[in-house]
């Protein structure tokens, strides 16, 4: 199922076809960096040039017999170059190879889901000015709170996937690293000259140290930013389907004509993409305990990282991006009903507007304690007998002694929860029209 909505860019990257054209890629750079050193005489590096290619299906072919991946590669790479394959691969270890082609190949996988973020972000901020001034009312512990506006909710979502952009951000410069440093990381054999060029030339950086492989807490933090980015996308999936249930019905996903939500009741609607998405966001977490584990190597190296990365650095990426993608859509087709919001807000008679009659006791200089069991009383008999919170503060002979029913009336107006709407926005970088 995800592998329809996988953008080819992003699928395209963890394919044996790319993977090896990314390790030829690497090679031919450090062969070139070499040939410009003086290393390799111009003659075989034209022939490296011209010749170098690989077909996967030798290669698998190669593997099954010496059981090594990159000497299968760099075999057919030989069988097609001939004499002058001797020059390539001088000095170096696998690890140059699979690490420097591996982080090329994050930071590209990166630079997508960096996409993905920025379009749902334009989505979001777009229903966040939409419906800015949309009230319904804010919960907490579930119960209902204050007012706010659905606009506000989307602005404080819009916000958090800034944070979201930031951190991929962050860890595709983590990442960005480079190493042609020999079987040790001593550049015994090959100059830190040809990994400064090899690096400049693929878009890296190169490692101030490494040991035979880059290290892996370099990984685990790519890998931690997306299963932190896949918690971010778990909140607010979980905040729609809350909105969503029947009792609240404030926004739904889009259903299709032809959708069928149950097969055998057919009334039902339900938040099947906002579900997806929180089920989905427990692998990232799993895959971010996996690269934590990578870290703790023995010594310069071992394998016991790369079987996992395998797995997890593929999938990761292009869950992600399946999921960004995913929660765009939803946001864009969401249908919000602004009128069940209102009849939500009336739902407790008024009682939304408890704390300002206890500020405006408090400003009339009741103390605080003594107000606020007054306002207390009072809500607890609207809560019991269903009744207008503001017919049962006017009543209430020591509210009525400090203040008129005029003041208030005038603590139940929902423009004093928005008054500072337009300056949030522009906070979170969402500017309102005048």
């Amino acid at each position: 199922m995800i592998e329809r909505y996988t953008r080819p860019e992003m699928g395209g990257l963890w394919t044996d076809e790319h993977k090896f054209r990314t390790w030829l890629t690497v090679e031919l750079a450090v062969a070139e960096a070499m040939a410009r050193e003086g290393t390799i005489p111009p003659k075989a590096w034209r022939s490296i040039r011209r010749r170098a290619a690989f077909d996967v299906g030798r290669i698998r072919e190669i593997e099954g017999q010496v059981r090594h991946d990159v000497i299968a590669f760099l075999t057919n790479v030989a069988e097609n170059v001939g004499d002058a394959a001797r020059y390539i691969h001088l000095g170096m270890t696998s690890s140059d190879v699979v690490d420097t082609a591996l982080s090329v190949n994050l930071v590209k996988a990166a630079d997508l889901l960096l996409e993905g973020v920025e379009t749902l972000r334009k989505r979001v901020g777009a229903q966040a000015v939409r419906h800015a001034y949309t009230p319904m009312i804010g919960r907490s512990h579930g119960i209902h709170a204050e007012p706010i506006t659905f606009g506000l909710k989307m602005a404080v979502m819009y916000d958090e996937f800034g944070r979201v952009h930031k951190r991929l951000q962050a860890a595709r410069e983590t990442i960005r690293v480079g190493q042609i440093s020999g079987a040790v990381g001593t550049h015994a054999d090959v100059s830190p000259g040809i990994e400064r060029a090899v690096c400049r030339k693929l878009g890296l950086r190169p490692a101030a140290i490494s040991t035979q492989v880059l290290q892996r807490d370099r990984h685990a933090e790519f890998v931690d930013s997306i299963a932190l980015a896949g918690c971010s996308i778990e909140r607010w999936a979980q905040e729609f389907r809350h909105l969503q249930r029947t009792e609240v019905r404030e926004v739904e996903e889009f259903f299709g004509k032809a959708q069928k939500g149950s097969s055998a009741m057919p009334h039902k609607r339900n938040p099947i993409v906002a579900e997806q998405l929180c089920g989905l966001a427990r692998v990232l977490r799993g895959y971010a305990v996996s690269a934590m584990e990578n870290v703790p190597l023995w010594h310069e190296r071992d394998i016991s990282h790369s079987s996992a990365e395998r797995i997890i650095l593929a999938d990761a990426t292009i869950l992600l991006d399946y999921m960004l993608a995913k929660l765009a859509a939803l946001v864009k087709g969401v249908k919000v009903y602004p009128e069940r919001m209102k009849a939500n807000m009336d739902m407790t008679h008024g009682l939304i507007h408890s704390q300002q009659v206890l500020l405006c006791l408090v400003e009339k200089g009741v103390a605080r304690e003594e107000a606020y069991h007054w306002v207390q009383r009072c809500a607890m008999a609207a809560w019991e007998n269903a009744a207008p919170f503001l017919d049962m503060v006017a009543a209430d002979p020591e509210i009525r002694r400090m203040v008129s029913r005029r003041e208030l009336t005038a603590c139940f107006d929902l423009r004093r929860h928005f008054r500072d709407i337009k300056r949030t926005f522009r906070a979170v970088g969402l500017p309102l029209k005048a």
